[in-house]
């Protein structure tokens, strides 16, 4: 999810080429373009773009470097959330799937060629495996539409380029990993090596199954570690088409495996399997708590958790109140509110919330809703039926608990899983919509007083995984963005994502970081090596 484009900007460069873009199309849509708005047939089913639907080339499991139907021959369905309707049958891996898999990661792993290659040697495998994503743009970002719902637009201008940028950031490391000397206190010498953990189990989400992908396996690649990925059962598309390039681009057989298949049986072998080294998670906080448990009594792996999030915007009297409304909005609505740092408390200051309401509401009544391959379209379909169907339901918790809805609240069309953007207001902070990740585009907005206020309600969450402030006063900038418990701080910008830029959460939202260095060294342990000195003239 690093929304940043490489080309044409030298690093000191670099904004958040997301955060434009759609701040862009808010603006224009602000000023009277509904083209795309809502479009509808004459039976009420929004209008369909079938012309990009790729071919769907791989559905075995990938293991050992083969595609390979799974030991008991079961197949599950993915659907197209446009439609409701079956783009293919997938494998399904389970707990025998895993074991060959993970039995083929550990031979690369202990006797294979890539953790004692050269660093630079695995970073131009790694750069290799970036160019055939970019020579295959148009096919990878279709399979995430299909999958996902994702946008086909912003999949070829963000996900997909994010692949390839966070593959060459990582490759760029892979021959910088090393230890220190260290300064013994008495006749030792003793320094430092950084040595890949072994075999990592990665179980991605949904929503992001491109990004997700890349945000684990990178790091891990340019580490030397070998690895077993089970994508979401929703979205295993894309990721079977990464295996294939690896191999392509000259990836050894067996450092990169591919499990498709539930969570209950493929995801919970990864999880308590006694030869997995250690387990990279991205999903709920549930299973987050299930995911620490089945390591704890296994081996007791290590494990990198990312999970859920309630992340509170802070907009201040001072904001520029077209720039706070576009950040709002797309804090809610971008990857149709399926994104665990989705900002979906909105807190505006008293002085300014009269106006600041009324021009957010116009914003999101004119956000164009529809099929994700019509290139005006900025929101796609919810990922499934559940995912639909839970969201109308908080949706009905909302009205039940007495918020008052200001816009949305209702499905668009009659065939898909596409919801209106909603906002609600008169929210209590004990309400469920207040309280509970809701995963999709729905908002509470309210107005607090002080900056004391702000800080307090921000932090009233069991979550802390990201939150935004808007506002010119670099004081109260500086005082809230460290008064905050969350692991993100976006200032004047929301989903402002780097290669180069940790990411993770406080609470209940998870430890450990993807993304920048920290989330290479996750994957190194140190060892120390000391030896005593003899008739040294200096320690």
């Amino acid at each position: 999810m690093c929304w940043t484009r490489r080309h044409g900007r030298t690093r000191g460069q670099r904004v958040s080429n997301f955060s434009t873009r759609v701040s862009t199309r808010v603006r224009k849509i602000d000023g009277g373009d509904k083209m795309a708005e809502n479009q509808s047939d004459a039976n009420g089913s929004l209008k369909t773009y079938d012309e990009h639907v790729p071919e769907i080339k791989f559905t075995k499991l990938f293991i050992n470097g083969e595609f390979v139907d799974s030991v008991k021959g079961r197949t599950f369905e993915t659907i197209d959330p446009r439609n409701g309707e079956v783009t293919a049958r997938v494998a399904e891996g389970d707990k025998e799937d895993v074991d060959l898999a993970v039995k083929a990661a550990r031979q690369a792993f202990d006797h294979g060629p890539w953790p004692r290659m050269p660093g630079y040697q695995r970073g131009r495998i790694m750069s290799k495996f970036a160019d055939l994503i970019e020579e295959n743009i148009d096919e990878l970002a279709a399979l995430d539409t299909i999958d996902a719902g994702k946008t086909f637009s912003m999949g070829k201008a963000v996900d997909i380029p994010h692949a390839a940028t966070c593959l060459r950031y990582y490759a760029g490391a892979a021959d910088k990993i090393h230890g220190e000397v260290l300064k013994m206190s008495r006749e030792l010498h003793g320094y430092t090596l950084l040595e890949p953990v072994g075999v990592v189990g990665h179980i991605i989400p949904w929503n992001f199954p491109t990004s997700m992908f890349f945000m684990k396996v990178a790091p891990a690649l340019a580490a030397g570690c070998t690895m077993i990925v089970k994508p979401a059962e929703q979205t295993p598309l894309s990721a079977l088409y990464y295996a294939h390039l690896a191999k392509k681009a000259g990836v050894p057989d067996g450092v990169i495996n591919v499990v498709t298949g539930f969570g209950p049986t493929a995801g919970a072998t990864i999880t308590s399997h006694m030869d997995i080294d250690m387990v990279s998670f991205t999903g709920s906080t549930e299973v987050g708590r299930i995911v620490m448990q089945a390591a704890a009594t296994s081996n007791l792996k290590q494990v990198s958790l990312e999970l859920g999030g309630k992340s509170p915007i802070m907009i201040f009297d001072d904001a520029d109140l077209d720039t706070a409304t576009d950040l709002a909005l797309i804090g809610i609505v971008y990857n149709k509110g399926e994104i665990c740092v989705a900002g979906s408390r909105v807190y505006v200051q008293e002085g300014i919330y009269e106006e600041f309401e009324k021009k957010l509401v116009a914003k999101a009544k004119a956000w164009p809703v529809g099929d994700p391959f019509d290139p005006n379209v900025q929101q796609g379909p919810q990922v499934n039926k559940k995912q639909f169907e839970k969201i109308l339901s908080y949706i009905e918790h909302g009205k039940r608990e007495g918020a008052m809805l200001l816009t949305g609240g209702e499905r668009l069309g009659t065939k898909g899983y596409y919801i209106q953007p909603t906002i609600f207001t008169n929210v209590k902070e004990d309400n469920v919509i207040m309280k509970d990740e809701i995963f999709g585009p729905v908002m509470s907005l309210m107005k607090f007083k002080t900056v004391e206020d702000a800080i307090k309600r921000a932090n009233d969450t069991r979550y802390g995984l990201a939150a935004g402030i808007v506002t010119k006063n670099i004081d109260v900038a500086n005082t809230v963005s460290r008064s905050i418990r969350a692991g993100v701080i976006w200032i004047n910008c929301y989903f402002a994502f780097d290669n180069d830029c940790p990411y993770g959460g406080y609470k209940t939202s998870g430890f450990g970081r993807d993304l920048g260095l920290d989330a290479l060294h996750k994957y190194l342990h140190v060892k120390s090596i000391v030896t005593p000195l003899y008739n040294s003239p200096w320690l």
